[in-house]
């Protein structure tokens, strides 16, 4: 399967990943939390975060001939932080990190990323 069919994909299943309760406004991004991370399978979870991998590729794709600086973007410490890391490991580490952390599954998956992946990957 192709990396555009991948991220196709991966931004049909976000939408329900989030499920109809939780309906943003407009003006809203809807975020994707532990809550919705733990009832998911691992292939739905592996197609989120295909869909973050996409989107960092694409701004770094855009800003290939002048990338930004730390200051400027997350994206350079994305990259940074989580070198090393697949998108099982991160899956994996994901679960992890919820089944410890039961009451802090209304964080956000990104959120926890960060601050669990790429923030200690930076050190």
């Amino acid at each position: 399967m192709s990396i555009l069919r991948m991220g196709m994909l991966a931004l049909m299943v976000c939408v329900p990943l989030t499920t109809l309760s939780n309906i943003a406004r407009a003006d809203e991004v809807p975020l994707v939390t532990g809550e919705q991370w733990v009832r998911s399978s691992e292939q739905l979870k592996k197609v989120y975060l295909i869909g973050i991998a996409n989107a960092y590729h694409l701004e770094a794709a855009y800003h290939a001939s002048n990338p930004p600086t730390d200051d400027q973007s997350m994206i350079p410490r994305f990259g940074k932080g989580l070198k090393g890391h697949t998108l099982d490991s991160v899956r994996e580490g994901l679960n992890q990190w919820y089944a410890a952390n039961p009451d802090r599954v209304k964080q956000p998956v990104i959120e926890t990323i960060w601050f669990e992946m790429v923030v200690p990957g930076l050190q």
